[in-house]
């Protein structure tokens, strides 16, 4: 038996007041210390709060305090210009430029229009970032389309973009490159053979879990990651490149002659040649999901898309060119892996450097997609469009743990399937159908937000040409090559209005009772409470 004096004890639901001397079993003592853990992490966050804004009148309580500016318990304004490049080219170069250009070649047929649709995508990209540009400096919030189709459409599409992209797009795209990069990784280790799906499933889900712990626990952490990962891929672009010019400058030009000759050109093959050109260039919006922690937004914002996405443009063109000078069409499309046939070719001895470097390519593009891709969880939690928890940040890291958490464990589920690549064939589809939305939100608030900043002001025939190339990307397949698999994309979309109409809209009272304790050990666990509301 225990005995407590009379005391205050804040329970989760309340004060419960103890005003004598009582009696109470042992457990109880369990009880209170639980209890009293959770309110510690909350006070913890509180007091935080009021040391790092200055509320104790200037008077230091003996904590040093590392910051000469105020901070909050909320996302933190730490990735530069450097960083911002870094992960635009970091997260567009994956493993599609090095693995399956074969994929843009087989839909056109001939080496001319294949060049010129990977330099078309480049400049599609482009004008989209730049209209995403425009929206990021007038509308500062992190999340990528999601707070854009808020302001300008209202709720219900914007939920529809996180139910789409939380489920299916983003953690799909996350599973897939870190697949790529277990292919990869495990290949020296088994030559001659393919490696045992358990193994890559398994080196795959390992990358994952790497991946989101250095991202929960810091923004500096993840962003430097990133820069390493950019500068390692950039080498092996270099090499591949350098090499290309070199054997150009020897004369190897004899595949670029009568390059339009044999070409396949129609509306569906151009089409179905852009959707894989454009999953090679995924990510050219990326730093919309991270514009809360971007240093000075409105200068850095636009010049890292300025700078990234061309510049990624033109190492993509560069790269295919090299290919080019030592594979003909026929062989490039019989290659299991195009860059490892390059290097086997070209660098003789060295050619171990590819399937290394590779590596670090997909693998930094699973960083940058993580690392971005959780903002969008945490923003669509703080707007009360997933559980409320998703929004919290960790008081010590200033990350925002549980949703990237969130995020890595559903890229988890999506590895445990033998084949998910129907998924990713279509993954185009569901996400040209919310770029185009998002742009077209861009037009619609130049005529019903007129009172927002926008210290980026791009021509309106930029928005238009990128909405009227986003209806045909998503209207030619279906109309050219109809299948049962776009009916099932849109109607998983859809489905997210009846998940809207039940949890959002009449707010049901037993998802917030089941979640309270979940929460309550959450917050425990982790030691996060909910973001501060700034006014800038």
């Amino acid at each position: 038996m225990c005995m407590f004096s009379g005391n205050t004890y804040l329970h989760y639901f309340g004060p419960i007041s103890i005003s004598k001397t009582q009696t109470l079993p042992c457990w109880t003592d369990i009880l209170f210390l639980f209890l009293s853990r959770f309110q510690q992490v909350n006070q913890m966050g509180k007091e935080s709060l009021r040391k790092r804004k200055g509320e104790n009148n200037g008077k230091e309580d003996g904590e040093s305090i590392q910051s000469h500016e105020p901070q909050t318990t909320n996302l933190q304004k730490q990735v530069g210009l450097i960083s911002g490049i870094c992960m635009i080219v970091g997260t567009i170069i994956g493993s599609g430029i090095f693995v399956s250009p074969k994929s843009v070649l087989a839909n056109v047929g001939a080496v001319g229009p294949c060049l010129t649709i990977w330099a078309a995508c480049g400049i599609l990209a482009t004008l989209g970032a730049l209209c995403f540009a425009e929206l990021g400096t007038m509308i500062t919030k992190s999340g990528g389309e999601y707070p854009y189709l808020m302001e300008a459409f209202g709720p219900i599409p914007a939920f529809l973009f996180s139910w789409t992209s939380l489920l299916v797009t983003k953690p799909s795209s996350f599973a897939i490159i870190c697949l790529s990069f277990a292919e990869y990784a495990s290949a020296p280790f088994y030559p001659g053979c393919d490696p045992p799906q358990v193994v890559i499933k398994c080196l795959a889900a390992a990358a994952i879990v790497i991946i989101t712990i250095v991202n929960s626990l810091s923004v500096k952490l993840g962003s430097y990651l990133q820069n390493f990962l950019t500068a390692a891929k950039m080498i092996i672009v270099t090499i591949i490149i350098v090499s290309g010019i070199v054997l150009l400058a020897q004369g190897k030009t004899e595949n670029f002659e009568d390059s339009f000759k044999d070409s396949k050109i129609s509306v569906s093959s151009i089409s179905l040649a852009f959707y894989n050109g454009l999953w090679a260039y995924d990510g050219w919006n990326q730093l919309n999901y991270i514009t809360e922690e971007l240093k000075n937004p409105y200068r850095n914002l636009p010049l890292s898309i300025i700078i990234g996405i061309p510049l990624v443009t033109v190492c993509y063109v560069l790269i295919n060119i090299s290919y080019f000078t030592v594979m003909t069409s026929t062989e490039l499309l019989q290659s299991q892996a195009v860059a490892v046939t390059f290097g086997d070719r070209v660098l003789y001895p060295a050619s171990w450097i590819v399937p290394l470097f590779v590596a670090f390519s997909t693998i930094g593009s699973a960083n940058g997609t993580c690392f971005t891709a959780g903002r969008l969880v945490y923003v669509a939690g703080r707007e009360g469009h997933m559980l409320k928890v998703l929004s919290y940040i960790s008081v010590k890291r200033l990350t925002p743990a549980p949703a990237i958490i969130f995020y890595g464990a559903i890229a988890i589920i999506y590895i445990i399937p033998g084949d998910i690549n129907t998924l990713i064939n279509y993954f185009s589809f569901a996400v040209w159908i919310f770029y185009g939305l998002t742009v077209l939100a861009l037009i619609v608030m130049r005529f019903t937000r007129k009172e927002l900043r926008r210290p980026i002001r791009i021509p309106i025939i930029i928005p238009v040409i990128v909405t009227l190339v986003s209806i045909l990307l998503v209207l030619a397949p279906i109309i050219s090559a109809p299948e049962l698999a776009y009916l099932y994309c849109v109607l998983f979309i859809l489905s997210g209005l009846i998940v809207y109409v039940l949890f959002v809209h009449f707010k049901f009272d037993w998802p917030q009772k089941i979640s309270k304790p979940i929460t309550m050990h959450l917050q425990m666990l982790l030691e996060v409470v909910p973001a501060e509301d700034v006014t800038e």
